[in-house]
Parts: C-alpha cells; sequence; structure tokens
C-alpha cells in the first residue's frame, strides 16, 4: 500500500536528487568538456555533433526544471530517450557494469528506468509549475 501522506516527499526527493544529477552532468558538458568538445565526443562515437549540443542543453534545463517542479512528468519522460541513447550509444560496448572500463551500460538504463517510474508517479510535493493529469 502506498502512504499517501510521505509519497509526494519522496517523489519530491526523486526529482531533486535526478535533477540535481542532470544539471551536473550538463554543466560538466558545458564548463569542462565544452560544447566543442561534447560535439566532438559525439561524432566521435558516430552521432551529429549537434545532438551533443542538444543533450547539453536538454541535460541542463531538463535538470532545472526537476529541481523547480516544473512540468516534472513531461520533462522526466522527455530524459527517457536521451538515457537510453546514452546507454546504448555511449557505453554500450563497455558491457553492463558501471565499473568497466568507460563505463557499462547498467547507470544510464537505471536512470532510464528511475525517469520512467517519476513521470508515471507525478510532479510530487512542491512543484512549481505541475504537470497536468490524465
Amino acid at each position: 500500500m502506498i502512504d499517501l501522506k510521505t509519497a509526494p516527499h519522496a517523489i519530491l526527493a526523486l526529482r531533486v536528487t535526478t535533477g540535481a544529477l542532470f544539471l551536473f552532468h550538463g554543466l560538466v558538458k558545458l564548463l569542462v568538456f565544452t560544447p566543442a568538445g561534447t560535439a566532438g565526443y559525439f561524432e566521435s562515437i558516430g552521432l551529429p555533433g549537434s545532438l551533443g549540443y542538444l543533450t547539453l542543453l536538454v541535460e541542463i534545463a531538463g535538470g532545472l526544471a526537476l529541481i523547480l517542479g516544473i512540468k516534472a512528468r513531461i520533462v522526466s519522460l522527455a530524459l527517457v530517450p536521451v538515457l537510453l541513447g546514452a546507454a546504448w550509444f555511449g557505453h554500450g560496448a563497455s558491457g553492463f557494469n558501471w565499473s568497466n572500463p568507460n563505463g557499462g551500460w547498467e547507470y544510464p538504463v537505471m536512470w532510464a528506468i528511475v525517469q520512467a517510474a517519476l513521470a508515471a508517479l507525478g510532479d510530487g510535493s512542491y512543484a512549481l509549475f505541475p504537470s497536468k493529469r490524465a
């Protein structure tokens, strides 16, 4: 049975935690790897460089939206393909285990499942602009 008193706060914890991690990953692409470096990496794995720029923006904007609770269900759902793409293109060749050299695909797939679960659960407490209910 779901505890309806604490569930919205648990969703908030997941939303803010994953939002902070997305924000961090996007800022690393922006400030450490640089946008051009990120685009170059995407090209090195056979993807268009423009997808690197888009991913950087989606991670930063998506992270902020999750932290603030801005249409979190929609944002969470939109981040699922980003994570599955990272698993397939960025980490798929490295095997399952995240501790493998170059990181395996387990971590981004776990993140994708968490984002899908958040999309199903809702916005949680303290959402600035909650998603509409279906």
